[in-house]
């Protein structure tokens, strides 16, 4: 690592002298909502909806209204210990939900609102869920297979009533909002149960104990760069572990403000909202990051308040970090965690970026680059991200199956899955899920570089790249391309993008194959379902 680079050596510093000082007992509710709560004043979340309504939250708010929500299941006997589904939209009744059911010592389990009925009927059942809260639209999702979810005994309706439902504001209207049904949880104690997006195949149930939660302070402090004053907007949605540590654990952890937006993305919106909300701090995930930096108004900005910009769930491209500072001349930081964790490895306040890199491990994670056997590759070398030991931040297991936790561990090493490499600073660089990987004529090419060279192209909005069956080489590399509004694709369209592949990045790895498609399959979390684009290239 280089001495002359005071910002490097200002992290090794950090990272040497980091210990975990993980307090126990703790429940997020009791010992970090309630503590912010003492100021009657001091903003927790300020809400606006698609149709301009806005809603203002302190954290005595906040506190008293999870009180009642912890009052509501012990009145319908729901026991500490007892799976409650949490599937609402982005409401102040989610954090409220979360906070309500974790002070009340209960297993929460945060869900998308665009589950089908089948993924409901999964989760509640793999997971022996007792009660389940959601709105009116989603309420018909979760009836139709009321047949097939025995545990599912208490059913909690928001803005609206329904037969077999009971109303959730009248209800929690009804309860005391004091302390009186606090359960007191140890940090080891199971909290949270998160179902993977499920890239690869069926979700897996991650579980998380209650020390997770405080860790997330961590991810608030030192990637997100949040201060207790400032405000913080994260468009992530309510139902992946994205919006733990930035809609909620980790802001919440430092007293920040919460900005949240209802409504669906719009490129356009979103940028006007960024005036309009003004936060310090503003989250979003690579694809929105990509629409916004080929919108009009990006160029027309005006954001002075705006301090961090970063972004998680999957690789940010370096034309699309360029084009954000040239507009608004902040950095966008990626960042990478998983489910499974808090953020791992991140690009942080005061370091270079360099822009398409991963960052540098979060102090308390030794993180490194291993080979199959568990040993540490040099710098250079492709090989399988990994995290030695169990710290806090880490999940306990995969819930209900030991089989696929113990593939997660190489030795005392937890493997990630993904394939990247480090460079001679320490900074890592990501290649590919472990089965993304291409393998052509004996090359193995990661699908980010070429999609990353893509959407540099101005035609193309977004792209993703898989491995197609070909009979000489085994394998080649086929990209999937969305193209702007306007644009026409043909052949001859496919040939310039083919051109401009191997003007940006190695010719090797360019797409032999291009299709042009509307829209690329996603995970509810908004990340590419490479699995169902690999299925399509071998037919």
């Amino acid at each position: 690592m280089s001495a002359l680079d005071p910002a490097l050596d200002a992290w090794k510093r950090r990272r040497d002298a980091f210990r975990w000082e993980t307090p126990d007992p703790f429940n997020f509710g009791s010992d970090v909502v309630e503590r912010f709560a003492r100021d009657p004043a001091r903003p927790a979340l300020l809400w606006r909806g698609a149709d301009g309504a806005e809603r203002r939250l302190a954290y005595a708010d906040v506190a008293r209204a999870a009180n009642r929500f912890a009052h509501l299941l012990r009145s319908l006997g729901v026991r500490p210990g007892d799976p409650v589904v949490v599937m609402l939209p982005k409401v102040p009744e989610w954090q409220i939900a979360l906070v309500g059911a974790l002070e009340a010592g209960c297993l929460v389990i945060p869900s998308s609102t665009i589950l089908r009925p089948k993924d409901i009927e999964y989760r509640v059942n793999h997971s022996g869920s007792v009660a389940l809260v959601t709105t009116v639209e989603q309420a018909a999702a979760v009836d139709e297979v009321r047949g097939k979810t025995p545990t599912l005994a208490h059913r909690l309706l928001l803005g609206g009533a329904r037969e077999g439902w009971t109303a959730l504001e009248p209800a929690l209207a009804a309860q005391p909002d004091d302390a009186g049904a606090r359960h007191p949880t140890r940090a080891s104690d199971p909290a949270l149960v998160y179902y993977t997006s499920g890239t690869t195949g069926p979700p897996k149930a991650v579980l998380h104990a209650h020390a997770y939660t405080w860790a997330q302070r961590y991810t608030a402090e030192l990637w997100l760069g949040l201060r207790g004053d400032d405000r913080l907007w994260t468009t992530s949605d309510t139902g992946w572990a994205k919006a733990a540590y930035s809609v909620i654990f980790g802001p919440w952890s430092v007293g920040a403000e919460v900005f949240m937006y209802g409504g669906r993305f719009e490129p356009r919106r979103e940028l006007e909202l960024l005036e309009e909300a003004a936060p310090q701090v503003f989250c979003a995930p690579p694809t929105e990051y990509r629409l916004l930096v080929k919108e009009d108004k990006l160029a027309a900005l005006r954001v002075p308040q705006l301090r961090e910009c970063v972004s998680a769930g999957e690789p940010l491209n370096p034309e699309v970090i360029r084009a954000w500072h040239e507009h608004t001349g902040l950095t966008i930081r990626d960042g990478y965690g998983q489910t499974e964790s808090i953020l791992l490895i991140g690009n942080f306040p005061g370091n270079a970026v360099r822009p398409g890199s991963m960052g540098l491990p979060m102090p308390g994670h030794e993180l490194a680059v291993i080979d199959e056997g568990g040993r540490e590759l040099p710098a250079g070398e492709v090989g399988d991200v990994a995290l030695r030991g169990a710290p806090p931040s880490l999940f306990r297991e995969y819930w209900k199956d030991a089989a696929a936790t113990a593939r997660t561990r190489r030795g005392d090493w937890y493997v990630t899955g993904d394939r990247a490499f480090v460079d001679a600073d320490g900074y890592f660089w990501f290649v590919g899920r472990a089965d993304d990987v291409i393998i052509s004529a004996g090359y193995r090419i990661g699908p980010f570089e070429v999609e990353s060279a893509l959407v540099e192209h101005p035609d193309v909005l977004e792209a993703a790249a898989v491995a197609a069956p070909d009979a000489d080489r085994g394998s080649v590399v086929k990209a999937f391309v969305v193209l702007r509004p306007g644009v026409r694709g043909d052949d001859a369209l496919a040939r310039r993008l083919q051109d401009h592949v191997k003007t940006v990045t190695a010719p090797y790895k360019y797409p032999r194959q291009i299709e042009f498609v509307s829209e690329l399959p996603k995970t509810v979390s908004g990340k590419i379902r490479r699995v169902e684009l690999r299925d399509r290239a071998r037919t």
